[in-house]
């Protein structure tokens, strides 16, 4: 079992003591309780911080590659309508001319 990142400075090197983890890093400490609430609530966030909902329109920050293909979607690209989902790629979105695909949160920006 691996033990969450500390909340505050994101320390990877965080441990339990008693009911509680702690961040030897930041010293900061919170609950095993309040862990499983955020972990049940996740936020999906842009490369520059601004948070991302159901609908929103993306533009991209970077020349992404499509796989199989010769094809690049280039930087400033304009996704509208966009799903957020679980997985390793956060959303769910066609492109026009591309099609159907999933990208990462940290190649897009909100417009």
């Amino acid at each position: 079992m691996s033990l969450p990142n500390c909340p505050k400075c994101q320390s990877e090197f965080t441990y339990e003591d008693g009911g509680n983890y702690v961040c030897p890093e930041c010293a900061h400490e919170w609950p095993q309780q309040v862990q499983a609430e955020l972990e049940a609530v996740k936020v999906f966030k842009d490369a520059s911080g601004n948070i991302l909902q159901d609908g929103d329109t993306v533009t991209l920050i970077k020349d992404l590659k499509l796989k199989g293909s010769s094809n690049v979607i280039k930087v400033g690209t304009k996704v509208k309508n966009i799903r957020l989902i679980e997985g390793d790629h956060d959303i769910d979105c066609k492109i026009e001319g591309f099609g159907a695909m999933q990208l990462k949160t940290e190649f897009v920006r909100k417009a």
